[in-house]
Order: structure tokens, then sequence, then C-alpha cells
């Protein structure tokens, strides 16, 4: 997609991964809806932008990284008023039917939302997008070791949370 990109076809090819992505970040779905929209708007008015860009994937990624940055800090003052609701699960895993099932899923979302944003970042691309540190690191701007560095820190403090409910699922 050289020139003026094909924004139907690029938003049906990456939305869904933006999506989950951001909410993770967010924690908010309107939050994250804001943030797609910003990032799919920009690109309509300045496609240019995508213009020499080899991994189409990981440069929406890190827009949609910088985007929800952007959005975070512009809403600090209100983030901080409605912080019990932002701390509420965001869904991230199917409703189980088994309680244990849905029991470690509520531990794990948990879990997650206590992780800093950067590591939470780098946890999600790494498990649920599959991506390389290499392309993380594309992503969100740092470097690949920073990207590693971030992702073993995040699954030390998952294990260390989750590992009580663990032992005692055994």
């Amino acid at each position: 997609m050289t020139g003026r990109p094909d924004l139907e076809r690029l938003y049906d090819a990456h939305a869904a991964a933006l999506f989950g992505f951001a909410l993770n970040l967010t924690r908010r779905e309107d939050d994250t809806h804001d943030a797609l929209q910003q990032v799919f708007t920009r690109l309509a008015a300045r496609p240019e932008l995508l213009d020499g860009v080899r991994d189409k994937r990981a440069f929406l990624l890190r827009m949609t990284h910088n985007t929800v940055v952007d959005l975070v800090r512009r809403r600090a003052a209100r983030q901080r008023a409605s912080d019990a609701l932002a701390a509420e699960s965001a869904g991230l895993f199917a409703p189980a039917t088994d309680p244990d099932a849905a029991a470690f899923r509520a531990e794990l979302e948990a879990a997650l939302a206590e992780l800093p944003a950067e590591q939470r970042a780098v946890v999600h691309l790494k498990l649920w997008e599959g991506l390389t540190f290499e392309a993380i690191g594309t992503a969100l701007g740092i470097p690949l070791n920073t990207a590693a560095s971030r992702y073993r820190y995040g699954l030390d403090k998952l294990r260390a949370r989750l590992r009580p409910l663990y032992d005692a699922i055994k």
C-alpha cells in the first residue's frame, strides 16, 4: 500500500489487534474507541505517514501506543477521579463455565491490571499478539533489550501473584 492507503482494508486487517492492545493499556473501552478513532483519523488526514513503512502492523501498534499515552496524559485529572472504575476488569478473557477456570481468569485479569503499563503492554504484545521482542520494540519505540526486560519483569510479577492460586488448584 503505497501512496494513499486503503484505510478500510488496513482497518479490517488490524483493528481487532489494535483494539485488544489499546484496551489492555487503557482498561477503559471508551478510551480505547477514542484512541483507535484518533489513529485512523490521523491516517485518513495524512496517508503519507504510511509511505515507506514496511511493517504496517508494528507501525499501527506504535501509533496506537503513542495515542494512548497522549490520551492518558490529557485525561489525567479525570482518570484520578475514576480510578475505582478503571480498576475494574476489562474482560480480556471469554467467560468460563468452570468455577475454577473463572476464578483463575479473574485472578489473571487482576494480576495483569496490577502490572505497570509499560510491562502490561509488552506482555500483551508478546502473549496475545505473538510478536517478537524486536517487533515489540519497534511498535513501542523502545530497544529490543528493554522489551525483553519488561516482559521478564512482567512475567515474574504475574508468577509471584498467581503462584498461590496455582498451588491451590494443582
